[in-house]
């Protein structure tokens, strides 16, 4: 290290200017075993660390080589430390966008609750940036020498901005792996579909060929199924939308998803809005949902 003074060197970032419980498993895909939906989700997860490890890495090395460029009397050493602290606390706290984005991705119903993410960014730069601290100044005595923090909120202010733009970029990063997965699902079944439905401690896993219907019950959706049963979980209808993507579901109405191959007719009902028979069952299709209409009528075609 070439000095062990703070002024004889930058100090980067700071101090120097620019530079029921179950339920809530449930929602978050994490009860129970590592198969079905959990797998999936966990799944997305991986692909979203790797991504930001990769990305994150990138730009932090690129930060290294215009340090060494702008400070060249101080040793490759100190950027190493500032752009290796930084990424490792990234990482370290990565999980807590992730669990934001499972609580209130960006079609959760109902939409108050994306305003989680008010408070997730700067949870999420506070750690970072408090890690980032620690790890510099622990990796100065080992060495010897000292690393100015200088004024921490001013300093923190300065590091949520960015922090706060990486935030919206991993948050549209899990959105656009989440509909990759979904495109890639049907052609990576190779066994009958089965979705688990969870009501406390109790698992009821069920093909999905027996899922006639999703509905929304306040805060339970409600399956409806070919044996006449109804069983409850405590999810967002949004959710399980997002996870039976590709397996041949479609949102009718605000509170109605169907499984398209259980329909067996279509009814106008005036105004544009239709009702779908799944045998037995009756459920609502809102003119509000041309897609959903246009994909049901294009499954009845001979």
């Amino acid at each position: 290290m070439s000095s062990s003074h703070p002024d004889a060197s930058p100090a980067k970032g700071f101090g120097a200017g620019p530079r029921r419980i179950g339920d809530v498993w449930q929602r978050l895909g994490l009860s129970g075993g590592f198969s079905g939906t959990d797998s999936r989700s966990l799944q997305g997860l991986r692909y979203a660390y790797l991504m930001a490890a990769l990305i994150v890495g990138v730009i932090n090395t690129l930060n290294v080589m215009s340090d060494t460029h702008d400070w060249p009397h101080v040793s490759l050493v100190e950027p190493l430390i500032w752009e290796g602290s930084s990424w490792l606390t990234v990482m370290a706290f990565f999980w807590i966008v992730w669990l934001a984005w499972r609580l209130a991705p960006f079609d959760v119903r109902p939409r108050w609750w994306l305003l989680i993410h008010i408070p997730a960014a700067p949870l999420f730069s506070l750690a970072h940036v408090s890690g980032f601290v620690a790890l510099r100044i622990l990796a100065y005595r080992m060495l010897g020498a000292h690393y100015h923090v200088g004024h921490f909120w001013p300093g923190f202010l300065y590091e949520f901005r960015k922090d706060g733009f990486s935030y919206v970029m991993f948050l549209a990063g899990f959105a656009l792996i989440g509909h990759l997965l979904r495109q890639l699902r049907p052609a990576l079944a190779s066994s009958p579909a089965t979705f688990d439905i969870r009501d406390g401690a109790k698992l009821t896993r069920v093909p999905l060929a027996d899922i006639l219907a999703v509905s929304s019950a306040g805060n339970y959706v409600e399956f409806a199924l070919t044996d006449g049963r109804k069983l409850l979980m405590r999810r967002p209808l949004s959710a399980v939308e997002s996870e039976l993507a590709g397996c041949g579901f479609v949102r009718t109405h605000r509170s109605w998803l169907v499984n398209e191959k259980a329909v067996t007719g279509l009814s106008p009902e005036g105004s544009g809005d239709y009702d779908v028979r799944l045998g037995s069952l009756n459920v609502p299709l809102s003119r509000r949902f041309p897609d959903a209409l246009a994909r049901l009528r294009a499954g009845a075609s001979p």
